[in-house]
């Protein structure tokens, strides 16, 4: 498994839509979780050992402490007012447009809550805030038979949770910003020329199977890869410095890399150059240091 865990390692970054995973099984056992499209979703399952929980990597600790050793079924959080009305009038938008694919009815609804008047929106927000009490007290009352360990884990989940919301809205900030794509390694770059016309009948077996040929494959059938990706670090590099300057004009100091990330993302080449122009550096003290002694 852990080759495995070095493909997905190494297909990070494509734009192939691959729904991969490890997740973790009672016991310890690692396994490889796959599918494709982007409505996939961890939806996290439990295991019952030894008198408690074992949950899955990625899945939501409250389901999985609800399953097996919790005697109340976890509250569902309420809808919000917005979700409210689109659950009461899609019916009659679909009905009104039957044409219309979920995203353009979507955007209907969307369009018909901004127009409603406030007095109409108060009726479903009222309606939130009563739910919303009473999913409290349910709260309370849930979260007052778990044990010690798996409130801990409910905290945690939570924890991990809101950190993975502000990772997302980071990341979709400096999409926004238009910060420029990271450089790919030759074996990326291998990967999305022959993913499509590779043999397998999963998202797992073709990445398997190139990743036996990319190993399989000379220095000298790897280096046009190799060199694809010399020159897209070179390019990522010089983004970056157009695009950091433009971030410190707009007072987003906060969005530059430090001195150390950028000598650690420095390309290849640079590097060597640097490494050649101190070696030659110190022979010449050497050098000098010698006619002195003479």
């Amino acid at each position: 498994m852990a080759a495995a865990a070095a493909l997905l390692g190494r297909a990070a970054g494509l734009g192939l839509g691959l729904g991969l995973g490890l997740v973790t099984a009672a016991g310890g056992r690692r396994l490889l979780r796959c599918g494709t499209g982007a409505g996939l979703r961890e939806r996290g399952t439990g295991t019952l050992l030894d008198g408690a929980v074992v949950c899955r990597a990625g899945g939501a600790a409250e389901r999985c402490l609800s399953r097996g050793t919790s005697s109340i079924q976890r509250p569902k959080r309420p809808l919000t007012a917005y979700f409210r009305f689109v659950m009461d009038n899609r019916p009659a938008f679909r009905e009104k447009n039957p044409e219309a694919s979920n995203t353009e009815l979507i955007k209907k609804l969307a369009g018909a809550w901004k127009e409603l008047p406030a007095s109409q929106k108060q009726v479903y927000e009222e309606a939130r805030k009563t739910d919303w009490k009473r999913y409290g007290e349910q709260m309370a009352a849930y979260k007052a038979q778990l044990t010690p360990a798996q409130a801990a884990a409910l905290k945690e989940e939570r924890r991990k949770q809101l950190a993975k919301r502000r990772s997302i809205r980071a990341k979709r900030e400096l999409n926004l910003l238009g910060k420029p794509k990271r450089a790919r390694s030759g074996f990326n770059i291998f990967l999305s020329e022959n993913f499509q016309e590779s043999e397998g009948n999963s998202p797992v077996a073709k990445l398997k199977k190139l990743f036996d040929t990319w190993q399989k494959m000379s220095a000298s059938q790897k280096q046009p890869y190799l060199q694809l990706a010399e020159d897209d670090k070179i390019r990522y590099e010089n983004e970056m410095k157009l695009w950091e300057a433009k971030m410190i004009e707009l007072g987003r100091e906060d969005l530059v890399r430090s001195k150390k990330q950028k000598l650690k993302k420095k390309p290849a080449e640079t590097v060597k150059q640097t490494e050649t122009a101190k070696a030659s550096s110190g022979r010449g003290k050497k050098a000098k240091l010698k006619k002195s002694e003479e």
